[in-house]
């Protein structure tokens, strides 16, 4: 049950390193939360928690609106437009027939149902069970390797303009899998664009876009639940939570530059690997005790 408690002190130091964290591994294929639970126990934090992620995200998905500011003004102008009637006034033409902005404004919310329906229903799992650094090994290895085979079996053919109603869906559902710690947002959109086809650049351009509705909406959402005194337990104060989200902001629109032009070239293999040397040295930490697998959940009491 969670309940109105005392924030837990984290310090500055430990508030810069684990936004600097979270900006250099939000956008990559390797789980920003996963990194956040596992180095907030190693440097003696504790675990900060779903509802810190979830509002230093914040600052890592700013970076996403600035980057890609053009395009998210031309995508809500061309909606607006659609759904005013400017574009025609039948059914087809409110919902983006004339418009391919148009469309991937109703494709990105049918993107975002899944992760907002199951983020919901699974709210107390994911504040508690689903952190629990044996489930993050498992998913960190299991979810790198089929990343590898999708980075290696797909036909990179297929650009965003191809993208529909059911392919929207899909990459909803493989968004919605990061709700599980280890998983990672971008991992689980990438892959899916790649089982499907899209090239690389297209699935993690994709993958930005799609993250923006629901990464603000579970940080505003956090964030307003902790002004409201709902606080949980363990969870960081307000001050190094926003240190954090800042730095998260001004290392995650370096880190997407560089991404970007990365994918443009290589492949995923790299982040394969690295996947899985995580997951093999969080259990070997695990193993030997230097982590503890449960540690404090935050939001649990």
């Amino acid at each position: 049950m969670r309940g109105r408690v005392s924030w837990r002190p984290v310090s500055m130091w430990q508030a810069i390193l684990m936004g600097l964290v979270q900006g250099l591994t939000e956008y990559l294929p390797v789980s920003s939360s996963a990194h956040l639970r596992i180095v907030g126990e190693l440097i003696g934090a504790g675990d900060p928690g779903a509802a810190f992620t979830a509002m230093i995200q914040i600052g890592t998905e700013a970076a996403v609106l600035l980057y890609f500011r053009r395009d998210i003004k031309r995508i809500c102008i061309a909606w607006w437009h659609a759904v005013t009637g400017a574009q025609g006034r039948d059914r087809a033409a409110r919902f983006g027939a004339h418009d391919p902005d148009a469309r991937m404004a109703w494709y990105i919310a049918l993107g975002s149902l899944p992760i907002i329906v199951l983020g919901l229903a699974f709210q107390d799992a994911i504040e508690t069970h689903f952190r629990n650094l044996w489930l993050i090994a498992f998913t960190l290895a299991a979810f790198g390797l089929i990343l590898g085979w999708a980075d290696k079996r797909g036909q990179h053919v297929r650009t965003l303009d191809e993208l529909n109603p059911r392919r929207a869906t899909a990459f909803g559902f493989a968004q919605a899998l990061a709700l599980i710690p280890g998983v990672s947002r971008s991992g689980g959109t990438i892959t899916a664009g790649l089982v499907m086809g899209f090239t690389r650049e297209a699935a993690a351009r994709y993958s930005f876009l799609l993250a923006v509705p629901a990464v603000l909406g579970s940080g505003l959402f956090e964030l307003a639940k902790s002004v409201g005194g709902d606080h949980v337990a363990n969870a960081p104060g307000f001050g190094p939570t926003l240190v954090a989200t800042i730095v998260s902001f001004l290392v995650g629109y370096v880190v997407i530059i560089g991404f970007l032009k990365i994918v443009e070239t290589y492949s995923y293999k790299p982040f394969v690997v690295y996947r899985i040397g995580l997951a093999v040295l969080v259990v070997l930490l695990l193993l030997t005790g230097a982590l503890e697998p449960v540690g404090n959940l935050a939001g649990a009491v």
